[in-house]
């Protein structure tokens, strides 16, 4: 069985930082075009807000294990610096995120422009994080 050393705090804060990224980017930067993309608005988000302890707590879950994920491969791969952190960010990004997206515009005809905003976010959170769990051993 493999052995990797993990840094938990550092998996703990790239899921954290994972959450506030998303909260900036679906709300000042995003927040407005997502919103129209999606058919919302404040006020029918406003009805789910009962339902936001649960849903924010599956995205953290989900943020924890995309973190411990992104740690394995910045392990697995020996990365060291901010630069290769970032890299292997980038790859793990292109290989799975982006590729799944890209079936769901073409095959199910998903927005194109949501599936930039939500490209986008993903890519920034695989590339700090990868970032900082190279650099914080």
């Amino acid at each position: 069985m493999l052995m990797l050393e993990m840094n938990y705090i550092a998996i703990l804060v790239a899921a954290i930082i994972n959450m506030a990224l998303g909260y900036v980017w679906y709300g000042p930067f995003f927040g407005n075009q997502w919103m129209k993309l999606t058919g919302r608005t404040k006020e029918s988000m406003a009805k789910d807000k009962d339902k936001m302890p649960m849903i924010m707590g599956s995205m953290f879950v989900g943020a924890l294990v995309m973190s411990y994920v992104l740690a394995v491969f910045v392990a697995l791969t020996n990365s060291t610096t901010l630069e290769m952190g970032a890299m292997i960010g980038f790859w793990a990004w292109l290989g799975s995120v982006a590729t799944t997206m890209l079936q769901d515009v073409l095959y199910e005809k998903k927005n194109k422009n949501l599936a930039m905003i939500n490209l986008g976010y993903n890519l920034a959170v695989l590339v700090i994080n990868g970032a900082l769990l190279a650099v914080w051993k």
